[in-house]
């Protein structure tokens, strides 16, 4: 069965892909890099999983290259609505036995239950809060997404509804007054923005990264990748930059990744991932970590600022 529904993400592939934007990426010579050397133009959604699962890729990169890159996060509306009937899945319910299937794949905790107990109609309200987020502070708007894709993915809640984007946005530290307004004003329109630069650059699946540097050189990454591919689409366009070597501790990392999983901890630490588990689960069970269990796989975080400086 032809695969045409943007739900159906490829484990293989390592794409989630739209339907209407069949074709090749178009000319990216307009775009260039301003305050650092490389630019990365990265196209996602909040309910992709192909995107959550190289968040321990992304991670890395920004952890070893964050001086020199700048990554600028759009949404690209990989669910609009149901009005489609194709790809094998045709309504929320068919979504659930996908999404554990991709969540083995990449090694990362999704529980597709989301779609049997409170599927989502649409991943546009999500979409649409990220760029509320994004006005306010776009850190603070990278961690509002983090927020709620673990509350899709692991805690099986429907982020359409305003309630948990309202919780994500506390839960960052962002003003909630200020979010509602742009919510319903602004966002929208920032959104429908992206929708639109995408169409012109011919984005036809997440996760998409266009590299470019400052002359507007520029490589391209699409789909879920190894570290490898993003670090030398990096150094293709810049090979003089140099690599952070970054605290591998558990303790400094929760400092700037509040949560990680198994995964991203053994990519970020060099941990075999046959151990990584048990690290954090003894980590955890010394009382350092908090673990957060799903049917397919867990989160720890960190469970105070005193345990971390003990």
């Amino acid at each position: 069965m032809e695969n045409n529904n943007p739900l159906l993400c490829n484990p293989e592939s390592g794409i989630c892909e739209m339907p209407m934007n069949q074709g090749n990426p178009a000319d990216t010579n307009n775009i260039k890099s301003g305050k650092k050397p490389i630019t990365i133009i990265y196209y996602t959604d909040p309910i992709c999983s192909s995107c959550w699962g190289i968040e321990p890729q992304l991670r890395k990169l920004k952890l070893e290259y964050g001086g020199s890159i700048e990554i600028e996060y759009r949404m690209g509306g990989l669910l609009p609505d149901w009005s489609y009937n194709s790809g094998g899945i045709s309504k929320p319910s068919d979504v659930a036995h996908h999404w554990d299937e991709v969540s083995a794949h990449y090694d990362m905790p999704i529980d597709g239950d989301v779609w049997l107990e409170d599927p989502l109609a649409s991943s546009y309200p999500p979409s649409i809060a990220f760029k509320a987020a994004q006005m306010q502070d776009k850190e603070k708007a990278i961690l509002f997404l983090r927020e709620i894709r673990e509350m899709v993915f692991l805690q099986k809640k429907n982020i359409t509804k305003w309630e948990h984007l309202e919780s994500a946005a506390a839960n960052v530290g962002l003003d909630i007054l200020q979010f509602k307004q742009d919510y319903d004003g602004k966002a929208r329109e920032l959104f429908n923005e992206d929708l639109s630069l995408a169409k012109k650059l011919g984005v036809r699946g997440f996760p998409t990264m266009f590299f470019a540097d400052t002359t507007g050189r520029s490589e391209f990454v699409y789909g879920a990748k190894p570290y490898i591919t993003f670090e030398a689409a990096v150094l293709k366009l810049s090979p003089s930059i140099t690599k952070n070597n970054y605290d591998k501790n558990w303790s400094a990392l929760f400092t700037i990744y509040h949560t990680l999983t198994a995964k991203e901890f053994s990519e970020l630490t060099g941990t075999p991932r046959s151990e990584s588990e048990q690290v954090l689960n003894n980590l955890s069970a010394e009382g350092m970590l908090e673990k957060c269990t799903t049917k397919n796989g867990s989160l720890w975080k960190v469970k105070s600022v005193k345990d971390m400086n003990r």
